[in-house]
């Protein structure tokens, strides 16, 4: 019963969030303000994370093909599949709902320790609306470090390729091409937007309805992480069986 009352309060936490919006001039500086703590600063993890991870992907696959009739091409098919389908989507988001999903949750939850959730509501301001709208708009640029995150991915194999002689460099770049299919990258956007919406409303969701202190606002973080990788997985499958399936 505890998890349904969780989900209930979700779904009416994601519904109070829109109502009693909070000004323009006021929302503009916050929805700025989450853009460079949520996106702008999770660039870097997410370039260096991609490129090698791309890199890893190159070198496995190129090992894994000893058989002298199969194309050398397909190493550079494998890692473009690999990275534009899954990883970049993926297992960026779940890394991300460590990084920004823990953040979000100890921000929130320290307001809720320290009163200051209460004072905004005292004042007659949706604080939920101040608070988890503003994040949900910034995640909406998300798509944006998913972007980087699969050319960084697709340059990393690349340089594996090229630095490691595992084929040429003409090879690799042949398999990028072959078979593109546009609608993938449109399935892997479709899914970042799902990812994004989950990784800023789940993690306000534990920080904004816990209890507790200090100690409290640590566990939260933790039970956020995990409850938004689970959510991410879950939908990872409902939207690859409706879209690809």
């Amino acid at each position: 019963m505890t998890y349904l009352h969780n989900i209930g309060l979700y779904f009416l936490m994601i519904r109070e969030m829109f109502r009693k919006p909070t000004k323009w001039s006021v929302m503009k500086h916050l929805i700025l303000k989450d853009i460079d703590d949520l996106i702008i600063q999770s660039l870097g993890i997410v370039a260096f994370i991609s490129f090698f991870v791309g890199g890893v992907i190159t070198i496995q696959t190129a090992l894994n093909i000893s058989n002298p009739l199969i194309p050398k091409y397909l190493v550079g098919f494998a890692t473009r599949q690999s990275v534009v389908l899954e990883f970049a989507p993926t297992f960026t988001s779940i890394i991300m709902a460590g990084k920004v999903g823990s953040f979000i949750t100890s921000s929130i939850g320290t307001m809720r320790v320290t009163e200051q959730i209460d004072a905004l509501e005292v004042m007659g301001i949706n604080s939920l609306n101040y608070l988890v709208f503003p994040k949900t708009v910034a995640l909406m640029f998300y798509p944006f470090a998913i972007a980087i995150g699969m050319f960084l991915g697709i340059l990393g194999g690349m340089a594996a390729c090229v630095f490691g002689e595992y084929t040429t460099l003409e090879n690799y770049i042949i398999g990028i091409q072959t078979d593109f299919d546009t609608f993938h990258v449109i399935y892997s956007f479709i899914k970042t937007f799902v990812f994004a919406f989950v990784l800023a409303t789940i993690p306000s969701f534990h920080g904004f309805y816990m209890k507790g202190g200090a100690l409290e606002v640590g566990k939260a973080s933790t039970t956020s992480f995990v409850w938004t990788s689970v959510a991410i997985i879950l939908l990872n499958y409902i939207i690859t069986g409706m879209l690809l399936g």
